[in-house]
């Protein structure tokens, strides 16, 4: 078995600040995505929100699924999201989320998202 090369693998803690990406589109949101392979928000990242935070409204472009570790957040049609909730959304669903506590979510998404309306 041949070993694993320096390039070939990253670590981040969650607990590091500065493992962090800021989103410039978002205010108060960011995130931990290590794959260099993978488009912005697709495959698997780590999604952090500060109190107050909301997403930008979007649709799904592929199935999205997601762990809450940290927090509560809260969908635009009322449904509160806690820590060891393990969600899926399908394709094609749109909608927008806030936080009051601030959260930590592991995320994986098959496919970009788009402006809600638009077909993916």
């Amino acid at each position: 078995m041949k070993p694993i090369q320096p390039n070939e693998r990253k670590v981040a803690s969650i607990h590091d600040d500065s493992a962090y990406s800021s989103d410039t589109d978002e205010n108060g949101t960011s995130r931990i995505q290590l794959n260099p392979h993978t488009d912005r928000f697709v495959g698997f990242y780590i999604y952090r929100m500060e109190p107050g935070a909301q997403s930008t409204p979007h649709r799904h472009g592929g199935a999205e699924e997601f762990v809450m570790i940290e927090g509560t957040l809260i969908d635009n049609d009322g449904t509160v999201y806690k820590p060891g909730d393990v969600v899926w959304l399908e394709a094609g669903t749109e909608h927008t989320s806030h936080t009051e506590t601030g959260c930590v979510i592991a995320v994986y998404s098959e496919a970009a998202e788009s402006p809600p309306g638009m077909d993916a």
